[in-house]
Order: structure tokens, then sequence, then C-alpha cells
């Protein structure tokens, strides 16, 4: 069985019918004995870190996730959330990864980074049959910053993690739900670790 973490993030219809077009039906659910006993668990979430993170602290779900040993994928804020600490509203998350993450510069190019961008230096199980340089779908105005963990790279501004990897914890600043074909293989990719 595959679990979706409930909390107060948004977009976790779009995770839910990506999996369906891949034949996968999963459990959206914030009870611990479910997220423990399923064989995977994404934790998406489109939102602000420090609203995210009060709502998991507040039903302890912050311990339950850490301590997970099966294969888990955040993707959007899930990604920012595993990381240690965020700008957005001085949030300190859960610290899976120790990347900080940061508020793109002001620039020339637009914040939030909305739209397909290609990711690169793909080395994770998470890729396999994934071409170098391929689309994602972006929405984010916040972004990890590179580490030892990172597993893919995409630069918008700056150079940042697209993707990490840890032991069991896999994350992903984009999404793939919304990135049709390569989306689809990266989450076919995923449930078979």
């Amino acid at each position: 069985m595959v679990a979706i973490v409930k909390y107060n993030a948004g977009n976790i219809q779009s995770v839910l019918f990506a999996l369906e077009r891949i034949g996968v039906e999963a459990v959206w659910t914030d009870e611990p004995e479910v997220l423990q006993g399923a064989s995977h668990v994404i934790f998406p979430g489109v939102g602000e870190a420090s609203t995210a993170m009060q709502y998991l602290r507040e039903r302890e779900l912050d311990k339950v996730i850490k301590g997970l040993t099966q294969p888990v994928l955040g993707i959007c804020l899930g990604l920012q959330l595993f990381c240690a600490h965020s700008e957005e509203n001085d949030a300190e998350c859960l610290g899976i990864f120790d990347n900080q993450v940061r508020l793109f510069p002001a620039g020339a190019q637009k914040v939030p980074h909305i739209g397909w961008n290609g990711i690169t230096h793909l080395k994770s199980p998470l890729f396999r049959g994934v071409e170098e340089n391929a689309w994602t779908y972006f929405v984010h105005s916040y972004y990890a910053e590179p580490s030892e963990w990172q597993c893919a790279t995409c630069d918008y501004m700056v150079p940042f993690a697209a993707a990490l990897h840890r032991d069991n914890f896999y994350a992903v600043q984009f999404h793939p739900e919304k990135s049709s074909g390569t989306g689809q293989q990266i989450l076919r990719n995923f449930l078979a670790i």
C-alpha cells in the first residue's frame, strides 16, 4: 500500500490522479500506524513552510516521518521540509537533509520559478530511464542549496538541488505529477525501490 501524508498542504489530488494513471491506488492519511505500515510514503505539498511544520509538530507527524524506514518521497514543499531550515518565515524543518532553503534572489527572472526546466547530473534510482536534461515542471519561490545529498541539479538564477537522496529518503523540487512522461517514469522508479 502507498500512503500519502495528510497535512495542511495543497496539491494532494493531482498526486492521487498521477498514481491512478500508472495503476497505483494510494491512501491519504495522517495516521501514524498507516504511514508506518505502508510500502512507500509520499510527502507532497504546495504551501508555506512554517505553517506546515507547525501542523506536523502538533500531531507528532514530524517524529513519525523521520522514523520511517521504507522509501519516502518528498515533492516540492515536501523536499523543502526535509531540509534543515527554510528562510520562509524562518522555519526549522525536519533536518533529514542538512540543506538550507533560500528565497530566490531578486533579479531579471521572475519569482516564483514557474514552468518547465531541465534537470541535470542525475544520479539516483529515481532517474532510471530518464534522460539527462529531461524537462520537469516547477512552481516554487524557495530552493534547496546544493549539498552532498543532491542527486539532480537545476539552474534558475542560481544552481539548486532539483532532487535529494539520503538512505530511504528521496525528494524532488519539481512536480512529477505534472511532468508528463518523465514524471510518470520517476514515480514508477520510486515505487520500484
